[in-house]
């Protein structure tokens, strides 16, 4: 790997920190309280080519790959609006669409994810099931001329502002008894899906939705690719989607200790600014250097996945690092802020409930760990 960022990669950042940095994070809170989806910077990111800037140009996207959607990532949640769309739809959808969609799904889809004015979010979780996607319930069963859907799935992002979800469902079991998945491209006004809203207390602008299916009949080409493959598609999705996960992690983080070192350059009491003392330095020095070195680990994950290798253990020590960080970084923002770390005013206490919500999606701490101590230790597995 060349850790010098080349001249491309530092243009897209600037180019990106500037379209978001015009919204900024003001913006973002108030789309946020109100549970409104920030349309107008998706649409002028989607405009100006980095909605899609890891789809093929064949299909109208930018031709890059993991590595440059990341620096997106990155630099919008830099500018305090950390779009979690961008790592459903084009981090996971876009991802097994192009890999494994037919002919006719990518020309019908990945245009519109390239350019913003489509997106298609992600289900697989459901109530019951946890991160044990052996006990998916959500079933799709052949038909004469096509498919029928039933089942729930939970805490579904952002799918009152989508056009299409990927939804994982069971479509038989194998020899060895374990149930076999496959993925289906279910457009949201498909008849028989209920979509209820699940209220959260985080603060972002993207709803989630408990959903519904009920008799769903869909026609052959919703499946993507082949039916009972699903797991294979769904991993080639979950590591962009952990990856870009940590990159906004990294994005908030660097956000936060923007804003209490500024807070601290500024904060005169007993005459000197509050930043010369180590008391407030040292532990914003500590979150700085815990940042940096997740995202290191966030670029290698990436780099490791547009260049074909084994990415899993990258991802998932990426995501780890990132939430960790993050969390870190907003906890020492809002203490370096004093009583105004939680006013509305200075905007570090949302920093702080966001990073949080890291450490348990889109995969929890513990189950990263269980990952390294079986796949990077060979520890017995523990369930």
């Amino acid at each position: 790997m060349d850790f010098s960022e080349s001249p491309e990669h530092a243009a897209l950042r600037s180019a990106v920190a500037a379209i978001a940095g015009s919204y900024g994070p003001t913006y973002y809170q108030e789309h946020a309280r109100s549970r409104q989806p920030c349309e107008e910077l998706w649409t002028a990111l989607g405009e100006a080519g980095f909605i899609g800037v890891n789809i093929a140009t064949e299909h109208g996207g930018g031709g890059g790959g993991l590595a440059e959607l990341v620096i997106v990532c990155e630099e919008i949640a830099g500018q305090g609006v950390p779009l979690l769309l961008l790592v459903v739809s084009a981090a996971i959808s876009a991802e097994v669409i192009g890999a494994y969609g037919s002919d006719d799904q990518q020309q019908r889809w990945l245009p519109r994810l390239a350019d913003g004015t489509g997106k298609v979010v992600f289900a697989v979780t459901e109530p019951d099931a946890g991160t044990n996607t052996h006990r998916l319930t959500t079933r799709a069963e052949r038909t004469s001329d096509g498919w029928v859907m039933n089942g729930t799935k939970y805490y579904i992002s952002g799918y009152d502002d989508a056009d299409a979800c990927l939804v994982v469902a069971r479509t038989g079991t194998g020899d060895d008894g374990r149930a076999q998945m496959s993925l289906f491209v279910v457009p949201t006004d498909t008849p028989g899906i209920t979509a209820n809203d699940l209220p959260v207390d985080v603060m972002m602008p993207d709803r989630q939705f408990t959903l519904f299916f009920d008799d769903v009949h869909l026609d052959d080409d919703a499946l993507v690719g082949e039916a009972g493959a699903g797991f294979q598609q769904v991993f080639h999705g979950l590591n962009p989607e952990r990856v870009t996960a940590a990159a906004l992690c990294i994005g908030m983080a660097r956000h936060a200790l923007r804003q209490a070192s500024e807070y601290a350059r500024t904060r005169e009491v007993f005459d000197v600014p509050i930043g010369a003392h180590q008391g407030v330095a040292h532990p914003l020095a500590k979150a700085a250097i815990e940042v940096e070195t997740a995202a290191l680990m966030v670029h290698r994950a990436a780099w490791q996945h547009d260049h074909g290798e084994p990415a899993g253990e990258a991802a998932n020590m990426a995501k780890y690092a990132a939430a960790e960080a993050a969390c870190d970084a907003a906890d020492r923002a809002v203490q370096a802020h004093g009583g105004h770390g939680i006013s509305t005013e200075y905007g570090v206490a949302g920093l702080l409930v966001a990073a949080r919500a890291g450490r348990i999606a889109p995969v929890s701490r513990e189950m990263v760990l269980n990952f390294v101590g079986t796949h990077s230790l060979g520890l017995p597995k523990s369930y």
